[in-house]
């Protein structure tokens, strides 16, 4: 009974990647920064559109049951204070927010149980689109009444695009204000931030990523980490790269544009002597030689689960806040996710 008051609440379209008009005589809520989504609000109830891949719901009252597939949902639905809307849950081991406990555990979320998601009795799931794999997934589900949208902030540039999508959240649970809000305070912190200089006579340069069986990835210009250090001041050599996904380096140009870094942030390891461990050629830099490397670990448990991945992608302002005094070479103390290795 329930999934059939649930249809005649929420209209599902899948009909590509193009976006769709707007309904008449409606008033869109434009994004300022996120170019994955569009909200418009209408006289019967508010529209979600999400473009890859095109999903469209109109949401009439508030959602009930949500399952996720990303512990980056999480974050969003605890920000606006709508935990309890949490029924369901892929890989619940990695949820570093304290949730209820009584989620139903829908496995990993490469390929959660189909028997489990119906279960649950969802009013939405929440998917993650990182390939065809997972839009294939999707049209199993949905071939079994499950109705899903893709929640994509991954795949936006910038840290406030990213944090954005709050506003998708917010308008399936009755919360867009709340969302339109806390997005506010934070693009207005973020900002503020990004005008402050860095006390240096000259630029602090810095260096990104790990080397991984031979090959060094290290963040492309439109990668939000890019867009965190630009806004921090600092000097980044990658800037101008306009490459969709991470940039493969060998070791020998890694050292012929890192080895002179003065700040290493996103390390692997939990040490220096763990780094060395991993790798001899990670103690080639000045960086590490300095001691002023950096994980994103300080809010990590030690099953793994990490808020960097909840909280901060809801609060850029604070990862800014981070590599800002990183660069200035700032107590250990002010810093919120990023954690020095000693």
């Amino acid at each position: 009974m329930r999934n059939s008051i649930f249809i005649l609440l929420i209209t599902l379209c899948f009909v590509g990647c193009a976006k769709q008009p707007a309904e008449q005589g409606s008033v869109p809520a434009s994004n300022k920064y996120a170019e994955g989504f569009q909200i418009t609000q209408t006289d019967t109830g508010v529209v979600v559109e999400v473009f890859q891949p095109y999903k469209r719901l109109c949401v009439r009252e508030p959602l009930q049951r949500i399952g996720t597939m990303s512990t980056v949902q999480v974050g969003f639905l605890y920000a606006l204070d709508a935990i309890d809307c949490l029924a369901a849950v892929c890989n619940p081991e990695l949820i570093y927010t304290p949730v209820k406990g009584t989620e139903i555990d829908l496995g990993d979320s490469m390929k959660p149980s189909a028997e489990r998601v119906l279960q649950a009795g969802l009013d939405i799931l929440l998917a993650v689109n990182y390939g065809q794999y997972d839009n294939l997934e999707a049209m199993r589900l949905e071939k079994l009444g499950v109705p899903i949208i893709f929640i994509n902030e991954w795949q936006e540039h910038s840290p406030l695009a990213r944090a954005e999508w709050i506003r998708v959240i917010g308008a399936l649970v009755g919360k867009l204000p709340q969302a339109d809000s806390i997005f506010h305070e934070v693009e207005e912190k973020y900002l503020s931030l990004s005008g402050e200089t860095v006390c240096q006579a000259k630029p602090v340069s810095i260096m990104s990523g790990n080397n991984f069986r031979g090959t060094w990835y290290v963040p492309s210009g439109k990668n939000y980490l890019a867009y965190l250090f630009k806004d921090a001041g600092a000097d980044y050599p990658f800037y101008n790269d306009e490459r969709e996904t991470s940039i493969p380096l060998t070791v020998e140009e890694t050292i012929h544009y890192f080895h002179d870094a003065d700040v290493w942030v996103g390390a692997g390891g939990n040490s220096l002597a763990e780094l060395a461990e991993i790798d001899e050629k990670h103690t080639w830099f000045k960086a590490y030689q300095s001691g002023r490397v950096y994980n994103w670990r300080k809010q990590r448990l030690d099953g793994g689960q990490n808020n960097f991945w909840e909280r901060g992608v809801v609060h850029p302002e604070e990862m800014l806040e981070d590599v800002i005094h990183i660069l200035n070479n700032a107590p250990d103390s002010t810093l919120h996710f990023a954690n020095r290795l000693y």
